[in-house]
């Protein structure tokens, strides 16, 4: 739901104000700003962040991460930094298993509203 605000406007004359809209985002950026496939983008950016976390908590180098992973190292570094677009979400998976993770997937009926899809990585 917006949000008037009223700010300082930056390089404007002294005191000058300018209205600010702010709008409450839905849980997922990507369907914030309008991406394609909004749902498996965030699922996947939720499986990078675990596959990142799980490098950093092993202390492995960005060397010997992409070896255990199977990828060479400029492969990795742009998957951390979030290019996915590559990787099917198998894939991703398979990164997860190499990291000693075991992959759940559950389906359920959603409590929600109907017609909200929704994916969740926990």
């Amino acid at each position: 739901m917006p949000d008037g605000s009223r700010s300082k406007s930056r390089g404007g004359k002294a005191g000058a104000e300018r209205i600010a809209t702010v709008e409450r985002g839905s849980g997922n950026v990507f369907a914030d700003l309008g991406l394609p496939d909004p749902d498996l983008a965030l699922a996947k950016a939720e499986l990078v962040q675990r596959i990142r976390g799980l490098i950093e908590e092993r202390r492995l180098t960005s060397a010997g991460a992409a070896e255990l992973l199977g990828l060479d190292q400029p492969k990795l570094e742009s998957l951390i930094r979030g290019g996915t677009s590559r990787y099917s979400m198998d894939r991703l998976f398979r990164f997860l298993n190499a990291l000693g993770q075991r992959v759940e997937i559950a389906v359920r009926p959603d409590s929600r509203r109907e017609g909200i899809r929704s994916v969740i990585v926990t």
